[in-house]
């Protein structure tokens, strides 16, 4: 069962461009990704990272490369994971031919730190002999010294020159398998330098909101600034940068991307905050929900009334639902039908049943 949107995005068109096996930008879909905290050095631990971050949902996932042990660690990891490897590389260009050539599909380097330009066309051509991408990353604190005396501080018209002269590099040399980004801590800063951006290249854009802090701060610094861009169809890849676990930030990336109809993975749950009416305790309800349901992937919405105010109607636009209802007797809804009545002891086990039940059918249709 599908609710038409009240609003669907119109996504800016932008060029493809590989990494790897997933395609970023055009028509394909909207790629969630994450960078993991461990020492890439510690094989082991890299791995079960990434492994878990792409259970949550990854398509993509970037490491640190700061040392020559940490690129040549890549040979091994890439072994090991079904999705492609960003190396994230400041500084030493070295590290970045060395990830190439160890199985990296993509480069995170800003061109302009890199050093003279023979160092980067070093780069573009290890890049380019392993079918390697590269994502231009500008960031607001690592300017370019002459950007930066010419603006006096960072801003958006800084951040896009310094995007704008890093693209002319890569063009200058026939590189064109590359995507950008204009981050900065700053939500106003980053949606006006991503806004000026998407106006003068059609170079796929990776949006994200740097260093955006905790989970709960940068969870909404993300979604206000990452939301709002994607509302205005920018956007071909994103990445919820939280000081906290990794596979919290592929959680609320894929959430954002839910929430604006630009992705459906997994069971959409739409609930009530519960009040003095609710006929069973909704919040715990939905927490045990969440775990119990968080290994369906197939796209399936879920609705948990506590009460009859909103619950019909809410029942009425998902493919299961359950309202609460007087003496333990809650409302099981199926396709936005009632079906049954269910008693409160029995709700978790019974929309368990029923949702897997679904995701079966769904996934036997494709």
């Amino acid at each position: 069962m599908s609710v038409r949107p009240f609003r669907d995005i119109k996504r800016r068109k932008t060029k493809v461009i590989n990494v790897g096996k997933v395609k970023i930008g055009g028509d394909n879909p909207i790629s969630v990704q994450s960078m993991t905290n461990t020492l890439t050095t510690d094989q082991k631990a890299t791995i079960k990272q990434i492994n878990a971050i792409t259970e949550e949902g990854a398509d993509i996932v970037r490491v640190s490369c700061p040392d020559k042990d940490s690129t040549f660690a890549l040979r091994e990891i890439v072994k090991h994971v079904s999705i492609p490897v960003v190396a994230d590389i400041h500084f030493h260009y070295k590290r970045a031919i060395e990830a190439a050539d160890n199985g990296a599909k993509c480069l995170r380097i800003n061109p302009g730190n890199i050093g003279d330009k023979s160092k980067i066309y070093e780069v573009l051509n290890a890049a380019k002999n392993n079918d390697c991408s590269i994502r231009i990353g500008v960031n607001s604190g690592s300017l370019e010294k002459d950007i930066l005396e010419k603006y006096k501080e960072p801003c958006p018209e800084a951040l896009v020159e310094s995007a704008l002269r890093n693209i002319k590099m890569l063009e200058d040399k026939d590189f064109f398998n590359f995507k950008i980004s204009v981050k900065s801590s700053d939500v106003f800063l980053s949606i006006a330098a991503y806004r000026k951006l998407s106006k003068v290249c059609d170079y796929p854009l990776h949006l994200g909101i740097t260093e955006a802090g905790s989970f709960i701060t940068g969870s909404i610094k993300s979604s206000i600034g990452i939301g709002s861009l994607l509302m205005d169809g920018i956007g071909d890849t994103i990445r919820i940068s939280l000081s906290d676990d990794p596979v919290k930030e592929i959680k609320i990336g894929n959430e954002i991307l839910k929430s604006l109809n630009l992705r459906n993975r997994g069971v959409k749950i739409i609930s009530c905050p519960s009040c003095a009416r609710q006929a069973f305790q909704v919040i715990d309800t939905v927490k045990i929900l969440e775990k119990k349901l968080s290994h369906i992937k197939t796209p399936i919405t879920l609705s948990i009334i506590g009460c009859v105010v909103n619950g019909p109607g809410e029942a009425a636009m998902t493919d299961i639902g359950i309202t609460g209802g007087g003496k333990g007797n809650n409302m099981l809804y199926l396709s936005g039908v009632q079906n049954e009545k269910v008693l409160t002891k029995d709700i978790i086990d019974k929309v368990v049943l029923e949702v897997e039940k679904k995701a079966f059918e769904l996934e036997k249709k494709i």
